[in-house]
């Protein structure tokens, strides 16, 4: 079970930056982007398990020092920033965590074998029927 993204809020550094996008002539004065940055494995809310399904499943996302960095510059106010990066992370957290079910191996039924080879049959008769005769 993960915690709440509130219980993370420690473990989290948060830098700030001008951001491109929306905000006229605020984009040039206000520091509205927000980077949200989480070091994985010095983590004390998650279990060495999830921490090693977050590896592998996040390996892509993560820096060379082994941070998951979220960037949000959607809204121009910074406080708007914050919270879509705060649940940015959450969301991601969960996808990683989140087993896939596994595939149970299934048959095609009798009639649906029937019918398909009764239209590969169908088809074959047209195909030859197209051909010259020798």
């Amino acid at each position: 079970m993960l915690p709440p993204p509130n219980a993370f809020l420690p473990e989290l550094s948060f830098q700030t930056s001008r951001a491109s996008g929306p905000g006229g002539q605020n984009v040039n004065k206000v520091e509205s982007r927000v980077e949200l940055r989480f070091h994985l494995m010095n983590s004390q809310l998650l279990s060495e398990t999830q921490k090693q399904l977050m590896l592998e499943k996040l390996a892509g996302q993560l820096t060379a020092e082994g941070y998951l960095q979220v960037v949000a510059q959607d809204d121009r106010s910074q406080l708007r920033n914050r919270e879509i990066a705060l649940a940015r992370f959450h969301a991601l957290l969960l996808k990683s965590l989140r087993r896939p079910k596994p595939r149970k191996a299934t048959k095609p039924s009798q009639a649906a074998v029937r019918k398909r080879l009764e239209m590969k049959k169908k088809l074959s008769d047209k195909k030859a029927n197209r051909r010259r005769l020798d």
